[in-house]
């Protein structure tokens, strides 16, 4: 998951608003949104070569995603970081304890953003700090950096989804996901992948002929604890492949 974007508010009707956008090669396999089959409480899209995932929700408010951070020179991992979002929503584990788990355990994957939520609190977790964050009510934004780093993208998806919280509805959410513009390259930033690299993960929405934007989740989570989820899947060049709608 390369880009999320999220309204926490505590109390109010509709607590978590989210969109994002997971970005991969598209070689790799992968299963829409769906409940699986091996942990029925988990509604999740599923990365076939691992068994993880990069969004999804689980039993009792559960809700998790994650971002890679962006570094070329970081070791290789000894396990895929889509665990970290399928172990919580699967598990039983407190936010506290699971945190504790995955901050002492944290070198043994590439560098990650992780979130984790109940109805009643909602975590970050950089896997280059040293100790987890709690979220105050705000409008935030992960992109593969720090939590709010202002890469163009995000600003600009964080401005538009302030824009549709009056009354967000999937639809807006996804539309805010399908923005293909680069930013200048004036603007970009340097994560060392060099600047024509830069510039196809600049926008917010990637398509090219061998990685991009492979899904797009919008999440609205309601305060009697109903969740309504659209994603929509995609292929070479973004080409859509399919979109499933589930209300829980």
């Amino acid at each position: 998951m390369c880009l999320i974007v999220f309204a926490w508010r505590p109390g109010h009707v509709q607590p978590l608003i989210v969109a994002a956008n997971r970005d991969e090669f598209y070689a790799r396999p992968s299963l829409p949104l769906a409940q699986w089959l091996d942990a029925p409480q988990v509604y999740a899209g599923r990365d076939q070569e691992a068994g993880g995932t990069w969004l999804g929700v689980g039993a009792d408010g559960r809700f998790a995603a994650l971002t890679n951070i962006r570094d070329p020179h970081q070791p290789p991992a000894r396990k895929s970081r889509g665990e970290l979002v399928a172990r919580f929503l699967s598990g039983s584990l407190s936010l506290d304890a699971y945190l504790a788990d995955v901050n002492g355990r944290s070198i043994e994957y590439a560098g990650f953003n992780l979130l984790i939520g109940t109805r009643d609190e909602l975590w970050h977790y950089n896997a280059n700090d040293s100790a987890p964050t709690q979220l105050a009510a705000g409008i935030y934004g992960l992109s593969n950096a720090g939590l709010d780093t202002p890469w163009p993208k995000l600003l600009k998806a964080k401005a538009a989804l302030t824009e549709v919280l009056d009354d967000p509805r999937p639809e807006a959410l996804l539309g805010i996901l399908s923005d293909p513009q680069t930013a200048p390259f004036a603007d970009l930033p340097d994560t060392g992948v060099g600047l024509a690299t830069e510039s196809l993960l600049s926008s917010v929405f990637i398509a090219s002929p061998s990685y991009g934007t492979r899904a797009s989740t919008a999440l609205i989570v309601n305060a009697d604890g109903s969740r309504h989820i659209v994603e929509r899947s995609f292929g070479p060049y973004g080409g859509q492949l399919g979109e499933v709608e589930l209300k829980l």
